[in-house]
């Protein structure tokens, strides 16, 4: 039998939470012989429903669950953790401007980056919470001894999305699409990128002719794909996001398939102009073992370059609006 892995999981009684806690318990994730131990953490007014959630596991009798510990003390709750999947975070409230969200946020991933001081040496965080790539900038300049590697902001749900959205113009499975890229902000000013993305081998723009849909309604589509679901459904997308969590920790546990990349935000290195010290989606490689790499020298077209532009001008301004908090 494997050793266990500790899994953090924050805003652990939410509905993302909820859609991707029990996936990790059967095994889902990390595998069927791979046990798990689950660190959920909670603000302290939702840990009667933590408390609950609790109760589903144990009701659930996953043989890969050794144990469930459940917190609303993050230093408690990371101590010897391997993973950290930072999916709480404050909503915007009415009358809520950007700016004032991001110091909401802002406190409390200054906590969290702290508390990652108490993790195990191994740990991976990937932040889901949003504004995620501010959220992670946050919390990577709050945990000084951990490498700045090891964090992430999710735009795995925006490349699914673009994925899915080329396959269903182009009447092919989704698994068929390969090397699409989401740049920059998990926000609506991020690109989808179609350029380098191919179906079945061939360049997207070689078998979707249409260049207006793909330059404008597939962009715009899957910038506002969250605002859709909200106005459909009447709540968020929580089972999609769950869905790419795991997606995303796969990927950093198995690696990506030869010959395609997946999108994922990490500190910039300077690459295709976006600057040092900003949390950008970028095209990625990883080998399975933690290890990941921005893919390299892709042509960036003028109509490509405008799009980066204007997502990495918005992470700047979200950094300066919290630069009172990103300790050197």
């Amino acid at each position: 039998m494997k050793q266990p892995i500790r899994i953090a999981i924050t805003g652990a009684a939410g509905q993302l939470a909820y859609s991707l806690i029990f996936r990790i318990a059967a095994g889902d994730v990390y595998g069927a012989d791979q046990p798990v131990i689950l660190h959920l953490v909670e603000i302290t007014p939702a840990m009667k429903a933590l408390d609950g959630v609790a109760m589903e596991l144990d009701d659930c009798a996953f043989p890969t669950l050794k144990g469930i510990k459940i917190s609303d003390n993050v230093d408690e709750a990371f101590d010897g953790i391997n993973h950290a999947l930072l999916v709480g975070a404050r909503p915007r409230g009415p009358g809520m401007e950007r700016k004032d969200l991001l110091t909401a946020n802002g406190k409390i991933f200054v906590e969290q980056g702290r508390a990652l001081e108490r993790a195990a040496s191994d740990i991976q965080i990937l932040v889901v919470g949003n504004p995620a790539n501010t959220n992670c900038l946050i919390a990577l300049h709050n945990a000084k001894s951990v490498p700045r590697d090891r964090f992430h902001a999710m735009t795995r749900l925006d490349h699914n999305r673009a994925k899915a959205q080329l396959a269903k113009k182009a009447g092919v499975d989704v698994e068929q699409v390969t090397n699409v890229t989401i740049w920059g902000n998990h926000s609506a000013t991020q690109y989808p990128d179609f350029s380098h993305a191919k179906i079945n081998g061939k360049p997207v723009p070689e078998v979707i002719l249409d260049k207006n849909w793909l330059e404008k309604d597939f962009i715009t589509t899957v910038q506002k794909r969250g605002t859709a679901i909200i106005q459909a459904r009447g709540v968020s997308s929580a089972a999609s996001a769950a869905n790419a969590v795991i997606d995303h920790v796969k990927s950093l546990i198995h690696g990506t398939p030869k010959g395609d990349w997946v999108s994922t935000s990490v500190l910039s290195d300077g690459s295709y102009g976006v600057h040092e010290d900003l949390v950008s989606s970028f095209p990625v490689t990883m080998d399975g073992n933690g290890h990941w790499k921005i893919v390299s020298d892709l042509d960036i077209t003028p109509f490509s370059r405008e799009k980066l532009d204007a997502t990495i001008s918005e992470m700047e301004g979200e950094k300066l609006m919290v630069k009172d908090i990103l300790p050197d």
